[in-house]
């Protein structure tokens, strides 16, 4: 059974899991799906205070503190006790495309040369984590909800502005890994 869970599902498996916790949570609870607004709810409970923003009635969406916990928790338990020790497998063009823009391939999930405790304290990796993190926070509060909640929760429910958040969701990653990130990658 570990061995079966430790390895990558076909998408045939896990996008229809994915997509059947929308049904599931509509039919069980009338609930939405959606991670972001998390944070408002742990800001709210947090910080009772004069903002607006924050005065609603977070503990009727309690249940989704507790949704994300699990996130947290299954990520935790995956990482840890049933991880594959195996080098990640990356295709070939990818380790080629990777090499043109002076990023090694070395096995794991998230490459090192980007992905560390000591480029965190880098100019560039400023930009990557907190500039990237303003901006896909600011992105998630314009756009009222991220891509879990638009493009699993608002497309399956037929709502015309998760058709258009989503489009600009691709959209919007096409043009970073394309055009920006190379760019950025040699200024920084």
């Amino acid at each position: 059974m570990i061995e079966w869970i430790s390895k990558p599902w076909p998408w045939y498996v896990a996008g229809p899991l994915i997509g059947l916790t929308v049904p599931a949570l509509l039919l069980l609870g009338n609930k939405n799906l959606g991670i972001s607004s998390s944070l408002r709810h742990i800001c709210a409970a947090c910080f009772p205070g004069k903002i607006p923003f924050f005065q609603y009635d977070w503990k009727h969406e309690v249940w989704n503190l507790f949704f994300v916990t699990g996130v947290l928790l299954g990520g935790f338990v995956a990482m840890h006790l049933i991880s594959n020790p195996a080098p990640v497998d990356v295709a070939p063009e990818t380790v080629a495309d990777l090499a043109k823009l002076n990023i090694p391939v070395d096995g794991n999930l998230l490459p090192a040369s980007l992905f560390s405790f000591e480029n965190l304290l880098s100019t560039q990796g400023f930009f990557f984590f907190v500039v990237g993190g303003f901006m896909v926070g600011f992105g998630t509060r314009y756009a009222g909800g991220c891509t879990s909640g638009h493009t699993i929760m608002g497309l399956s429910t037929l709502q015309w502005p998760s058709l258009v958040a989503s489009c600009c969701f691709m959209a919007g990653g096409f043009v970073m890994v394309h055009l920006l990130f190379p760019v950025l990658l040699k200024w920084l």
